[in-house]
């Protein structure tokens, strides 16, 4: 079975290898898209150098709030033991763990840029990926679903960020600040509305 990972990350700044992950925030998702749960957790930064007042203003981490806040090297494992447990395996072997985690698609806005800081973490910590190399990226996608409402003369966003295209069906964040599980829950609703939509479409 294909599980969806819709994962979104808080970050001190924009360069991987420099910023660091500040939050991590996703829900889980089955094959039929039933959530099968929700995960949000702070991280501890270790370069105060690097965390930059502007990533602060969008997303409202201090780096005195962080202080508390787990390692990245703790968070890694508990993230995965976490995905592990939703889907539903107990006390499974190394080799059934990563063969459930490769069965695991990771999902967001403009994703490949929460994989690559996620997968530096991994490689920095030593820890091996397992999770699957094929990904779903709503920016992308709605690209595509926009030249088909256009075919269609049909009205289009105003823009393709995670809000105008959650405004766009209708959601929206409950604070002007980014958390990263409210922002994975509006892509995981994009995501959704873009699928069913599909269900409708007829070709000629």
């Amino acid at each position: 079975m294909t599980y969806y990972l819709v994962l979104d990350l808080e970050l001190s700044g924009t360069e991987v290898g420099w910023h660091e992950i500040i939050q991590i925030g996703a829900v889980l998702f089955d094959q039929q898209w039933n959530e099968l749960g929700q995960f949000l957790d702070d991280v501890c930064p270790e370069n105060e150098e690097s965390f930059s007042s502007s990533a602060e203003k969008v997303h409202g981490l201090s780096w005195g709030e962080l202080q508390d806040a787990p390692m990245i090297y703790d968070l890694l494992p508990e993230f995965e033991d976490w995905v592990i447990e939703k889907i539903g395996l107990r006390n499974p072997s190394l080799q059934e763990r990563e063969n459930a985690l490769r069965r695991v698609i990771i999902c967001g806005q403009s994703v490949i840029n929460d994989i690559n800081f996620l997968r530096h973490a991994y490689n920095k910590e030593k820890l091996k990926w397992n999770f699957s190399n094929v990904l779903i990226d709503l920016h992308t996608l709605f690209f595509y679903y926009e030249e088909i409402l256009r075919a269609n003369k049909r009205e289009t966003a105003k823009g393709r960020s995670l809000g105008k295209i959650a405004s766009f069906f209708g959601y929206h964040r409950e604070d002007t600040l980014h958390n990263a599980l409210e922002d994975s829950i509006l892509t995981a609703k994009c995501l959704k509305h873009i699928i069913e939509a599909a269900k409708d479409l007829k070709f000629q």
